[in-house]
């Protein structure tokens, strides 16, 4: 990095001592659009990417629940509302006993690009809590978010804030929180995407993240004269986001061998097809956030305590949560025969283990690959605008073209001679978009 970077993000650490997440992020995005900032005076008279790093604004709460003991609760809540340069703020709510500002910060910088990718016009926000539903009956979760919107109807709205679930915050979270929201305010909007299909939800909501994602690994393999039909694939994590990927990559003629959790991983080299991807659903469902009963199921292999990285396969797949991927595992990949990563967690590889990837295999991160999820949470929000609702083709459709224009893209920002090279491109493709928009708009 030249001495410019390495001040820029030195000062950045100073402001923002120990959130070592969002420094991680903040840095993989400006060693990509360095260069292009420099070529541009405008930008840097701007101040455009000291501006970007800043939160627009930052809402932090508490949340007092009682449990089913009667004993009082206290957990903490967060907004954090990154940037409305391109429209409403837009992105999950994570409930979390890991989440920190600092983890929050990361994934709204993050969701900023991501949404910019998409084409549609959204900001970037993220929110959430340290509170777990693991362990929480349907009656505690009901009252920690009624509690939880008590403060945050506040600042959010169809036009303003428009929150979706992430981690922690599935079908049920999601309706308790817009029972509230729509309780305090009196109206009914489209202000929460990932809602029920009867109250202004939008079909494959659940499965968007994951078949994004497939789209969009389809895309990179087309343009190396490959298909995913044939393909061994390994997959983490068992929530929505794996199992929309398991079954797009099933239907295309792909192979997922690995679904991981908490507790370890499973290999099933048979494949994991039919009635064993529907039981993933059935694992969710149980709170328990353990992968072992599948192999009691389904006679499959469990591996405790390990990650799903050490398995030979041609594509590997992450969707669970950030670094998960780190240097040794990216190592493992590429020396089995691995030869392309596409990241569908969020920042789901260390930064050691995406300059190593990148340098060995096809590797793109989780901005590009994971958007589907947002693009069709903001399909949802012009369905809620238009009292409409798309049939599951037509929302398909509109998610292949999305994904495909993002593909699109990162290929054009990030040629480098034979090669291209996704982080780059899905960075500065990005940030070109978020900055001229910054700039159209003055000093705000």
């Amino acid at each position: 990095m030249k001495a410019d970077i390495n001040e820029f993000i030195a000062n950045l650490e100073k402001r923002t001592p120990g959130e070592n997440e969002f420094h991680q992020a903040v840095e993989e995005v400006v060693e990509s659009v360095w260069d292009y900032y420099e070529k541009h005076p405008r930008y840097q008279k701007a101040k455009i990417l000291e501006r970007m790093v800043e939160p627009e604004r930052v809402v932090m709460f508490r949340v007092p629940w009682v449990d089913d003991r009667g004993e009082v609760q206290i957990n903490r809540g967060y907004r954090v509302e990154f940037n409305s340069a391109l429209g409403p703020y837009k992105g999950g709510l994570r409930f979390h006993a890991s989440v920190t500002l600092s983890i929050l910060k990361f994934l709204g910088f993050e969701q900023t690009f991501k949404n910019s990718l998409t084409t549609l016009p959204m900001g970037g926000g993220k929110g959430g809590s340290d509170f777990s539903p693991k362990g929480k009956t349907d009656n505690e979760i009901m009252r920690f978010c009624q509690s939880f919107m008590t403060e945050l109807y506040r600042h959010i709205g169809a036009n303003t804030d428009v929150p979706a679930g992430d981690i922690g915050v599935g079908g049920r979270e999601i309706g308790y929180l817009f029972g509230q929201y729509k309780r305090l305010k009196n109206e009914f909007t489209g202000v929460l995407t990932g809602k029920g299909l009867a109250w202004g939800g939008s079909l494959i909501r659940p499965e968007a993240t994951g078949f994004g994602a497939v789209y969009f690994v389809q895309h990179m393999l087309h343009r190396i004269g490959k298909d995913i039909k044939g393909q061994t694939v390994s997959v983490s994590g068992f929530g929505n986001v794996a199992w929309g990927a398991i079954s797009k990559i099933n239907e295309l003629g792909g192979k997922v061998v690995t679904i991981s959790g908490p507790d370890g991983y499973i290999y099933d080299a048979e494949g994991i097809t039919g009635s064993k991807v529907d039981y993933l659903l059935e694992l969710r469902a149980t709170n328990n956030d353990i992968v072992e009963p599948y192999a009691e199921e389904f006679g499959a292999k469990f591996v405790a305590d390990k990650r799903p990285w050490e398995v030979p396969v041609n594509i590997a797949m992450p969707c669970a949560t950030e670094n998960e991927v780190g240097l040794e595992d990216a190592e493992n990949l590429v020396k089995n025969g691995c030869n392309l990563l596409a990241e569908v967690s969020n920042m789901g590889c260390t930064a050691e283990a995406v300059e190593y990837l990148a340098e060995h295999i096809d590797y793109a991160p989780g901005k590009a690959v994971n958007a589907g999820g947002v693009a069709v949470s903001g399909l949802e929000m012009s369905q809620n605008s238009m009292r409409i609702n798309w049939q599951r083709e037509e929302v398909d459709a509109r998610l292949k073209n999305i994904m495909k224009d993002i593909h699109e893209t990162c290929v054009e920002y990030g040629k480098n001679g034979a090669k291209i090279d996704y982080v780059k491109g899905a960075n500065l493709g990005g940030f070109v978009k978020v900055a001229e928009a910054m700039l159209a708009q003055g000093i705000v």
